[in-house]
Formats: structure tokens, C-alpha cells, sequence
């Protein structure tokens, strides 16, 4: 019945294998990989390493910027604890 049904839609070969679509995508998949290892390769060329005092620079402005956002987050913690513990013993907790 596959047979008949494949031979009335013009296939005069009901198993016929996909190997070459197989392959096609194999290819296919290959050659979008070893572009990809192209375009890798031209990026990474475009790389520069920063010279020693630019590393200092944006190395002290890490360290100022972590020690001011420390202390803005120390004070903000004091005043909510604070609020915290007037508010509970308002409501009659602690």
C-alpha cells in the first residue's frame, strides 16, 4: 500500500534514504562552525591590553567606589534598625 501510494506521488523508489539531506546538514552545520571560529579569531585580534597605569587608574576607583557603597548601605542599615526597633517597641514587641 506505501509502495502504491509512493509511486502515484512520482516516487519510483518508495524506500529511498536521506542520507544526502543527512549529510547536507552535517556540512552545513560544519561550515557554520568554522565561521563561527573565524569571526572568533578576527575579534580576539581586536583585543588590547590595557598599559599598567590605566590598571591602577580604574583599580583605585573600584576600591573608592566599594568603600562608598559600603558606608551608604552601613548608614542606611543603622536607620532602618533604628526604625525597626522604635516601631516594635510602639506596638508593644521587644
Amino acid at each position: 500500500m506505501a509502495t502504491k501510494a509512493a509511486m502515484a506521488n512520482g516516487d519510483d523508489r518508495p524506500f529511498k534514504r536521506q542520507w544526502p539531506k543527512f549529510f547536507d546538514s552535517v556540512i552545513g552545520t560544519w561550515s557554520d562552525f568554522a565561521q563561527f571560529l573565524r569571526d572568533v579569531r578576527a575579534e580576539v585580534r581586536k583585543v588590547v591590553t590595557p598599559s599598567r597605569k590605566e590598571v591602577q587608574a580604574t583599580t583605585t576607583v573600584v576600591i573608592i567606589a566599594v568603600f562608598i557603597f559600603g558606608l551608604y548601605f552601613m548608614v542606611v542599615d543603622l536607620i532602618f534598625n533604628r526604625g525597626m526597633n522604635w516601631l516594635m517597641q510602639k506596638m508593644g514587641g521587644l
